[in-house]
């Protein structure tokens, strides 16, 4: 059975050699008519797309084939939904700031760990999500859990690639 995955791809582009309308029309050639996509940065790409497929890891990794198929000088920068603050998990939650704050406070010890700690702190979406349901019994939807799974292994390869 197939789904529809809501997950964002952001590359870099070469910042002179094709004009993004024509990017846009490749892209839409290559498969990726169901992006959205935004080009208002110089040598950056940026596409959101609601695709449909059996699984999170085939409408993530088909997409990046897609965009590297219809620009093959692409590089990918950061898959998503993964990094994420408290702000952003409220969200998907259906929660407030305030709200998550308070469940990470009171369980500081088991919170899961954030990739970086800071103003904003970061965490691995599919890290919170499944700390959220395991410790809290909160549901949460299952296509976005797969999907930051997805996410987070793709953009942990990437950086093991470039290291």
């Amino acid at each position: 059975m197939e789904r529809t995955y809501e997950f964002s791809l952001k590359f870099a582009v070469p910042v002179r050699t094709t004009e993004p309308d024509d990017w846009i029309d490749r892209l839409a050639e290559a498969g990726c008519d169901d992006a959205l996509i935004g080009t208002g940065i110089p040598g950056r790409l940026a596409l959101e797309f609601d695709r449909l497929a059996p699984d999170a890891d085939s409408a993530l990794l088909s997409a990046v084939a897609d965009v590297q198929r219809a620009i093959p000088e692409a590089r990918l920068i950061e898959a998503g939904p993964d990094y994420v603050g408290l702000t952003e998990i409220a969200e998907l939650l259906g929660i407030s700031r305030q709200a998550m704050r308070k469940i990470m406070a009171k369980n500081i010890e088991t919170f899961p760990l954030p990739v970086h700690e800071g103003n904003p702190s970061i965490w691995h979406l599919k890290d919170v999500l499944g700390w959220m349901r395991k410790e809290q019994g909160r549901a949460v939807d299952a296509a976005i859990e797969e999907v930051s799974a997805v996410a987070c292994r793709v953009n942990s390869g990437r950086r093991a690639v470039a290291a």
